[in-house]
Parts: C-alpha cells; sequence; structure tokens
C-alpha cells in the first residue's frame, strides 16, 4: 500500500533532515521524511495503539531491570537516516549522552522497532530496514504485528 497521502502544503523539494525536524516543531500530527518529501502518518488502530504501549513498557522494565544506562522512548522521536530521510518509530532504545529536553531527533538508537499496520508494513519491513541500519549505532530492529503473535527481530550481531 505505501505511505499514506503526502504533505498538501508547497514544501522546498527536496526538504532536508534539518528542514525537516524546523519544520516539526510544534506541528500538530505526525509525519516522516521519506527522500524530502514530507508524509502524513496514518491514524492508529487500537490494536497498533495497544502494541506500541506493551513495547515500551516491556523495554523500559528490561533497561530498568539489568540497570542499562539508556533510556526507551515510545513514538514521537525521531531518527534521521539519512540527508533527507527522517523516520519516527513506535519506540526506540538509546543509549548515550543526555540528550536535549527540547531534541526532537534521537541520533543514535541502539534498538529500534515499529508495529506493523496496513498501511505501513511494506516499508517497515523494507525500506525503513535498510534506514535503520545504516545507522552504525542500531544493533536490533524489531517489527511486531499486532495481529499475529510473532515477533521478528533483526541484529547486527554487535549486541
Amino acid at each position: 500500500m505505501g505511505y499514506p497521502a503526502r504533505m498538501t502544503a508547497p514544501q522546498k523539494s527536496p526538504m532536508t533532515a534539518e528542514d525537516y525536524v524546523a519544520w516539526a516543531v510544534d506541528r500538530p500530527g505526525r509525519y516522516e521524511l521519506v527522500n524530502g518529501v514530507v508524509v502524513a502518518q496514518a491514524a492508529e488502530r487500537v490494536a497498533h495503539a495497544a502494541m506500541k504501549g506493551e513495547i515500551f513498557a516491556a523495554l523500559r522494565d528490561a533497561v530498568a531491570k539489568c540497570g542499562a544506562p539508556c533510556r526507551v522512548f515510545p513514538d514521537g522521536m525521531a531518527v534521521k537516516v539519512g540527508k533527507t530521510t527522517v523516520y519516527e518509530p513506535d519506540a526506540l532504545v538509546y543509549c548515550g549522552p543526555a540528550l536535549s529536553p527540547d531534541a526532537l531527533l534521537v541520533e543514535s538508537p541502539l534498538i529500534v522497532v515499529e508495529v506493523l499496520s496496513p498501511s505501513t508494513e511494506r516499508n517497515d519491513q523494507s525500506r525503513e530496514l535498510v534506514g535503520y541500519f545504516s545507522l552504525p549505532s542500531v544493533v536490533h530492529h524489531l517489527v511486531v504485528d499486532p495481529d499475529e503473535p510473532i515477533l521478528a527481530a533483526c541484529g547486527t550481531g554487535r549486541f
């Protein structure tokens, strides 16, 4: 199916990741930047939102239990994967210096999680997988299907 409808407001083409972050500040709605084009994100089903909450809680509890110096973030944080591409995973784990409270980007996530939805399934399993693993910091990319009790994990073997 691909991404939902593209943004309709005029924009500089292609928009850079830095332009996108400046554009996104305090903007209502959810968006990603894909190859310089701002893409609106579809509304979520209850199953999707519930799964995101469960994943966030499980990751947060696991990080706390092992005492890792890491932070777990729910969706809303952005990850720059190229000069003109910024994704917003459903959850992520970051183990690095403290981020500014005003930060919108997590530059070097360790783990990124995507919950599949009918409108994004193809991209979550292809384009985004390649994008996330282009980052040296990413060790695991988890893909979760809220309609099936299956977790697909891809890793680099560095963790």
